[in-house]
């Protein structure tokens, strides 16, 4: 296999692993959703896409839910 195939099998099994994730959470199968989530990240990383993490606001919701009376404690940009 040549490295534009393994490129593009990389970013076929990327795209695959976030839809996964999507539909894990969707279906309220958290266990499964991170799983897929961890997948993303590390097909992100050795595959050198450096794509932003399509769950980041979900994160930055999250963190605002857990802190006391809503206060952005946890959130920095």
């Amino acid at each position: 296999m040549d490295n534009t195939a393994v490129h593009n099998n990389l970013e076929h099994e990327l795209a695959e692993a976030e839809r996964k994730a999507w539909d894990s959470l969707s279906r309220y199968k958290f266990q499964m959703f991170g799983y897929w989530a961890a997948i993303w990240v590390h097909l992100n990383r050795i595959g050198g896409f450096n794509r932003a993490n399509p769950w980041r606001e979900l994160v930055k919701t999250a963190k605002r839910g857990a802190s006391p009376e809503g206060v952005d404690l946890y959130v920095q940009d």
